[in-house]
Order: C-alpha cells, then structure tokens, then sequence
C-alpha cells in the first residue's frame, strides 16, 4: 500500500474512530454528561529519503508539539496534549532511516509523549501540521535530518524537555494506626515493559490490573490502609515512586512486574527481589539495569534519587529494613511455594532504584515471564491471579502480626 493510500485510509477511518471513543465516554459518565473532545492518533509511519527521515502521525485534530533531543542513548523527544493512541500493536518496532525504534503513551495527566531511538545523530530540521487529503484529519509531520555529534549535542542542550512535575505527596492527616502499604505496578504510560511477540499483552497493563486486584483484597479485612503509585496508564518516574510511599509513611512496599526474555520459552516462574548494592547473580543484575532504565525509556533524566545513604544513622536503618525486607520475602516465597511455579532460585538481590527507600521494607515481585506461553497463560487466568493475591495477603498478614499482637504500636517497622 502507498503512502498516499495508507493516509487516505487512516482518514476515513479515523471518523468512526473518534465517534467510537466519544460515545464510550459518554455511556461510562452517563446520559447528559458532557463529554471532552478526544484526539486520537488513527495512524503513524516512518519514510527516508537520502540523509532526511520524516515522522508522520494522523491526528483528529490539530495539536501544538514540543520537539526536543537527548544523549545517552540519541532520542527524539515530541511533547504533546494528551492523546488515545489507536495503532497497531507493531507500530514503531520497525527500523527505518535515522529512527531505530519510538514508543507512545500518556507521560503525565494531560500529556502524552513519543520517544524514538535514533539510529545515528540528528536534528529537526522541520515540523508542519498540514489537512489529510481527506480534510478529515490532521497530519503532523516530523523531519529529521543527519548531524555531527557535536551539532546533536548543542540542539540537545538547546532544546530539553520539559520536566515532568513531581508527583504530589500522599499527605496523610492524623497517622493512620493500621499499617501503610503502597503498591506499585511496574512501568505503564510510555513505558510499556515487557511484552508478548504473538499478541497485544504488555507489562504495564498486566501489572495494572494485577495490582488492583491485590488492593481489593488487602483491603477486604481492614486491617490496612492501601494505597498505590498509580491508579492508570500513566507513566510515573522511579524517583517519584519512592518518594511517594516515603511521603506516605508507607510500612511496606511492593512493586508488582511481570519479566520477558528473548528465547527464553523454557525459562519461566516467580522470582522474588530486595534490593541490594551486589546483585545475587548475574541475571539479577541485568534485570536490575534494565529495569533502571525507566526513566530513560520515557525520555526523563533521572536525576538523583531519594534515599542516597549519606551517614551512619541512615545506614543503620538501611541494614534493618533490608533485614525486614528479606524476611517479608522469605514469607512471599514461603506462600507462593503452593500456588506458583517458582523460580529455581525464588529469592534473589539486586540494585533496583525503586528498592531504594531506605526505611520502608520493600520487595519487587516478578510475577512470571510474557515469554512463557505457559506462564502467560497463568498471568492471563483470573483463577490463579485469586490464589496468588490469597497467598500475598497471607504474608502481609504474617509480616505485621507482631504489630498486631502489639495492639498497634506506633514503631515504624515491625
């Protein structure tokens, strides 16, 4: 199909698209609720020409877009009003002149933002928003044109993003005596995570969903207050995660993932991590980086993170609550035994930034691989989600029970 073909196609469709999602909206909010104009994105393609590569998105309206660049790794950063995405699950994984891949999501309430790779240096050297050629929509085109490091260096310099506002503290009034758990579900926004090959399964939303559930059920005894580092789709920084269940004066913490590897078919179960400055093993340790890399993945500088250990008091309690960590961790992996395939060593360490609190006892559960059919189809059954937030609410309730035995004491930790 050509260019022009494939342009007049996404038009036409992007009419029952947008009639589609606004009368969506307006079922979920009710007759006569007044319903926000959407934008949606109906379709994106990438085409070269000689040392130019041009990024074309199909809009249903017209936007205002901040262009801006970043070093390690080269990216192309568009800002943009916050816009549903409606492409194909492939989109963007394709290599094709200056952009070696791009990603797409909500960056923050009311923005979304694309991130493409860059396969060498370059700068923009061109953006225009021009009718489709069906009048129906809108086409924002991106140009991208080869440089010299040093020049991709001055424009990056030039033209940083804007920074993402800091998340708002979770401001407690008078503090709660039931314990404080915050849930984390891992990525989610423009960072999707992991995801499957064959299907549209990503991490973020996995996760997602995942984590409400165990709210659901940490809620049910009332024994916990439970809160979460995001609610949505919506991409949160890993400093912001920490600073969050700090602010909350969180008593436990749980970041919830789900893990994929290239060929990895056979590799497969629930793996249980605390943080750690030396990673147990070297698969930890690369999970570990590439988790890490978060921030980056959506275009954000991740600065310096909360909890630096700078003086003996705070690496006194850094050693307790790695302490308390581990033990929360032998109680997770002592439940899941029965209800999950484990992997062959549950229990592993590394230096995850969002493990970083250093006074909240905190784990990252990998719930199984997407790369694994037959852990994908655990993750996707609703029967084994049950038995496994059972299980976790099993070892929460074993963590505080000296708490509770306490009749609410006011320490901290356990």
């Amino acid at each position: 199909m050509t260019l022009s073909s494939f342009i007049r196609l996404a038009g036409a469709c992007l009419a029952a698209i947008v009639i589609a999602a606004v009368a969506g909206r307006a079922w979920a909010a009710g007759e006569g609720a007044k319903t926000a104009a959407t934008i949606i994105a109906a379709a994106a393609s990438v085409e070269s020409e000689g040392s130019k590569t041009r990024f074309k998105v199909i809009l249903s309206k017209a936007v205002t877009a901040q262009v801006s660049l970043m070093e390690r790794p080269d990216r192309v950063i568009i800002d943009l009003p916050e816009v549903a995405f409606h492409l194909p699950v492939e989109a963007g994984r394709s290599k094709e002149g200056l952009v070696a891949s791009y990603r797409y999501g909500l960056f923050a309430p009311g923005r979304s933002r694309v991130v493409m790779e860059l396969t060498q240096p370059a700068v923009v050297s061109g953006m225009t928003t021009t009718p489709d050629a069906t009048g129906a929509a809108t086409i924002l085109t991106i140009e991208l044109s080869r440089a010299d490091r040093d020049e991709f260096r001055r424009s990056a310099a030039e033209n940083a993003p804007p920074a993402k506002e800091a998340a708002v503290p979770v401001v407690q009034g008078a503090k709660d005596a039931r314990p404080v758990i915050m849930i984390d579900p891992g990525h989610g926004g423009i960072d999707p995570g992991a995801a499957t090959s064959s299907n549209n399964v990503v991490e973020k939303d996995l996760v997602l969903s995942f984590a409400q559930r165990l709210k659901r059920k940490f809620e049910e005894s009332g024994r916990y207050k439970v809160l979460m580092t995001r609610e949505q789709d919506v991409f949160v920084s890993l400093g912001d995660r920490v600073r969050a269940a700090r602010a909350a004066q969180a008593d436990l913490f749980i970041s919830v993932h789900a893990d994929s590897i290239s060929g990895g078919q056979d590799v497969r179960g629930l793996t249980v991590y605390t943080g750690s400055e030396r990673a147990s093993d070297a698969d930890s340790a690369r999970l570990a980086d590439r988790e890490n890399k978060a921030d980056a993945v959506a275009g954000v500088e991740s600065g310096d993170m909360p909890d630096d250990v700078s003086d003996i008091l705070m690496d006194l309690t850094l050693r307790e609550t790695r302490s308390f960590s581990h033990g929360f961790a032998s109680r997770l992996v002592g439940e899941f035994d029965s209800v999950a395939r484990l992997n062959k060593n549950p229990h592993r360490q590394a230096r995850f930034q969002v493990l970083r609190a250093h006074d909240i006892p905190s784990v990252l559960v990998e719930l199984g691989y997407l790369s694994s059919q037959k852990d994908l189809d655990l993750l996707m059954s609703e029967e084994w989600r049950g038995k496994m937030v059972s299980a976790m609410s099993s070892a929460v309730d074993r963590f505080f029970a000296t708490r509770f035995a306490r009749r609410g004491a006011a320490a901290v930790l356990p």
